[in-house]
């Protein structure tokens, strides 16, 4: 008969972790030999259990668990290491990859998904939560289409008059905002056309009302003109 898989886990919410060790006491496979509220006790259980399956909160007191994941990367090299979370940021999630991080679940739908993680992890294998997948696929989508390309290649400043104008400003609110002149917003907007290929007096207003999702995800990035910026007009 193959040994259970030893698990670890740390969640600082009593209930849930409760729930979801009631899911994994019900599967053979599993055997959770400790668990913690905070990421110092959950890194302290580690190293002295050295399980096959370390289950961590990213949000915890004393070490988050993503902090902890780092650090077992390191120390405790053959604990893979499965973040629960509630972030859906590529950020967040680059950061998890890059720490080592074998599994990655949506808290909202863990006590679903833990069973069918902790099994594909234990096999060598990566486990992401579906949800999460496809956000992040279709993340990638937007971010290849040309459209972005474009707003990427506006500087920070033309960037932020095009926000204002999806959020139905002015020139002139755009212009006290900035504390710019009036004339450098249309001059701002007249570049912006020229560099989206837009022409008619609502194409611009059109495209930023159409976009602002877009634009929202292009001002996370840095524009491919913020390292010669303009000179800001006065």
């Amino acid at each position: 008969m193959t040994d259970a898989v030893t698990v670890v886990m740390a969640d600082d919410h009593p209930l849930f972790r409760r729930g979801l060790a009631e899911v994994l006491e019900a599967d053979p496979s599993f055997r959770i030999v400790a668990e913690a509220a905070d990421g110092e006790t959950a890194l302290a259980l580690v190293r002295r259990y050295h399980p096959r399956i370390a289950i961590l909160d990213i949000n915890m007191p004393r070490t988050s668990g993503l902090e902890a994941a780092e650090i077992l990367r390191q120390e405790e090299p053959d604990t893979a290491v499965v973040l629960l979370t509630m972030h859906r940021e590529a950020g967040i999630f680059r950061r998890a990859l890059d720490a080592g991080v074998k599994g990655y679940v949506l808290k909202d739908s863990a006590v679903i998904e833990i069973v069918a993680c902790l099994h594909t992890v234990a096999a060598g294998r990566a486990y992401i939560s579906p949800a999460l997948s496809t956000e992040l696929l279709d993340r990638r989508a937007v971010l290849g289409t040309p459209e972005f390309a474009a707003l990427s290649d506006l500087t920070p400043a033309e960037q932020s008059v095009l926000r204002f104008i999806a959020a139905g400003l002015t020139s002139g609110e755009i212009a006290d905002t900035l504390g710019n002149s009036v004339k450098t917003i249309e001059n701002h907007r007249s570049h912006i056309c020229q560099k989206l290929g837009l022409s008619g007096p609502q194409a611009l207003l059109r495209f930023a009302l159409e976009h602002k999702t877009l634009l929202a995800q292009a001002s996370a990035i840095p524009s491919s003109s913020s390292t010669n910026p303009r000179p800001r007009g006065g």
